[in-house]
């Protein structure tokens, strides 16, 4: 498998300033903001008692140390001694203040993006990488956690001290603090060069994280196949690749911060060392005092740390920029809508019977978003109806749109173009919530959760559904097998539901389907993974729900079409003709070749 497969999968977004990325996270820093802003106070109150000891040193030099008072100079030791346990004790109390915040912050991110992730159209889940989305929740929030912690708090108490420090050294000699303002301007310039090549980098680096969690995720996901098929080699090389990019982006990252930081450091450093020089010669003409060039001298070493810490707190700062970019790439995707007005369509052929009820599809047309332009659509007006309590068999060959025209029923995806009318009601008016508890639906790749074979199947019926409803729905998908499981329907599946062989997966999915007595059955070749015998015995079952329940199922094999009352056949887009099993069988070439089981030779065009 090539490692250019794993791309980012997303669109593009377009770049904004990191302030501005940043200041969308200011809805969830709202109710925290008084405890941050106490962090940030008592953070300036104890980065500034730094700038006091120089002055107490001052005290020192200028007295009792040219006095030669011994005690004196133990006096104003334990000055700067006590000066010294406070500002940490300040600094500690600040990180405390900021834990609990900052947690809430990152649990009330991660619960919205969550949320939005469930409520997203499943064409969005067709364009993205799980893997880019993995990331997002999990690395991008441990960097905007990082940066509510430390750069949110000193980006403003740096600048605060670097201020109130050059006020100090002003006052304490204005020509010698000339001197150290010099560096400003090629600092600024510097740092600003930097925050443009570093933002690239970190969220180059951030989107190949995500590449690399997608192939770590698919392979151990599909490590049955790997390993089935021996490839994992090849998935081995493809992740040295992914990892090595990723490798290569930190290392340019590094290159980045490395240069930036030995910028910072020299550029003051030259300044201190020329402030140095013209101090001493100053002090040595008796136009300054020791003490007072020592307090200088020691002020300025004190802004060291506010000063070279720039480097990395851009850093961080656009890591957390570029991690907001993303996070807000997938909150600014518009949900599933709960309901819309029915669109506008061209009446559909006259049916018989009561109209007003079962399913109906009127001139549907799906074209998937991500289809090539001027690609043909999957279903090309598509006009069925299924009568209430009737079981309607679906059958196509491969590509012809079965599975796309069952996936419109519960709105997976919205029609292009016609409409969809359960009892009379178009779907596309009704609330989602309505709509998916009338409608209950089983794949044709059954999913399980990592859950308990109760919660699994429950999921499909109420939240007032028991031990009645769990039974009557195993007993109807003849999943007998979970009485032997180690915990009987207390026994946890596993992710995916890979300890149990495909057919008691598809049981499982057909009873989940079933559990809630749904009004409308959509179910996608429910019984392909069953053997012949169990199949019988499932469908005898499955029979007994299906009198109470308007049904659409796709089918493949001639058992699955006799549970039906009539049959559809779906034909490049199209229903091609509807009657019972035996009408079809005598008139269409093309249903009874489907029923004969001669090898396919359709084109595959759909899904």
């Amino acid at each position: 498998m090539s490692a250019s497969a794993f791309a980012p999968s997303r669109p593009p977004a377009p770049k904004c300033s990191a302030v501005r990325s940043l200041l969308r996270l200011w809805p969830y820093l709202r109710p925290v903001k008084g405890r941050f802003l106490t962090a940030a106070l008592v953070a300036v109150v104890a980065s500034c008692l730094s700038l006091v000891i120089p002055l107490v040193l001052k005290w020192m030099v200028d007295g009792p140390v040219a006095d030669r008072d011994p005690d004196g100079v133990w006096l104003r030791a334990f000055a700067v001694l006590g000066l010294g346990v406070v500002e940490a004790l300040l600094f500690g109390l600040r990180r405390w203040l900021v834990a609990r915040p900052s947690t809430a912050v990152e649990a009330a991110l991660r619960a919205d993006l969550f949320r939005r992730l469930q409520r997203l159209p499943v064409a969005f889940h067709d364009r993205w990488a799980s893997g880019q989305l993995l990331s997002r929740g999990t690395t991008d929030l441990s960097l905007l956690r990082m940066f509510l912690v430390f750069p949110l708090t000193f980006l403003f108490v740096n600048g605060v001290t670097v201020l109130a420090g050059f006020v100090v050294l002003l006052a304490q000699e204005w020509t010698l603090g000339l001197v150290l303002l010099l560096p400003v301007v090629p600092l600024v310039v510097g740092c600003s060069l930097f925050e443009t090549r570093y933002s690239k980098a970190a969220r180059l680096a951030q989107d190949q994280v995500g590449d690399v969690t997608t192939l770590v995720e698919e392979s151990v996901l599909g490590i049955r196949v790997v390993k089935g098929f021996g490839r994992h080699r090849s998935q081995a090389r493809a992740f040295r690749v992914l990892a090595g990019r990723l490798r290569g982006t930190e290392l340019h990252k590094a290159r980045l911060l490395a240069g930036i930081w030995a910028f910072i450091t020299t550029v003051p450093e030259l300044a201190i060392g020329a402030a140095l020089v013209l101090g001493t010669v100053q002090v040595a003409d008796g136009d300054l005092s020791a003490g007072t060039l020592v307090a200088f001298l020691s002020t300025a070493l004190a802004l060291r740390w506010p000063v070279e810490s720039i480097g990395f707190l851009l850093a961080m700062s656009q890591e957390a920029a570029t991690a907001t970019e993303r996070y807000f790439e997938v909150m600014d995707q518009a949900e599933e809508s709960a309901g819309r007005a029915p669109a506008a369509t061209a009446p559909a052929p006259a049916v018989p019977g009561d109209a007003a009820g079962g399913l109906v599809f009127e001139g549907v047309v799906f074209r998937y978003p991500d289809a090539p332009e001027g690609s043909p659509p999957v279903l090309r007006g598509v006009d069925l109806r299924v009568r209430p309590g009737e079981t309607l068999a679906l059958v196509g060959a491969t590509g012809s749109g079965k599975t796309t025209l069952t996936a419109l029923v519960p709105r997976l995806y919205e029609p292009t173009a016609g409409r969809i009318l359960l009892d009379g009601e178009d779907i596309a008016a009704m609330p989602r919530e309505r709509l998916r508890s009338l409608v209950a639906v089983a794949f044709e790749e059954p999913t399980l959760f990592s859950a308990s074979v109760r919660e699994n199947v429950l999921m499909g019926a109420g939240p007032e559904a028991g031990d009645t409803e769990l039974r009557r729905a195993l007993d109807v998908a003849q999943a007998r097998f979970v009485a032997d499981l180690p915990h009987g329907t207390a026994t946890e599946v596993g992710e995916q539901g890979l300890s149990l062989s495909g057919g008691q997966r598809q049981r499982l999915a057909l009873a989940r389907a079933v559990a809630g007595g749904p009004r409308f059955l959509v179910l996608d070749d429910p019984l392909s993974a069953l053997d012949v015998h169990t199949e019988a015995l499932v469908e005898a079952a499955l029979r007994e729900v299906l009198r109470d329940t308007t049904a659409l199922v796709v089918a493949h094999r001639p058992s699955t079409v006799l549970l039906a009352d009539r049959v559809a056949l779906l034909s490049e887009g199209r229903i091609a003709a509807v009657g019972t099993h035996q009408e079809l069988l005598r008139t269409s070439a093309e249903y009874a070749w489907l029923m004969s089981g001669a090898p396919a030779g359709a084109e595959e065009g759909g899904r």
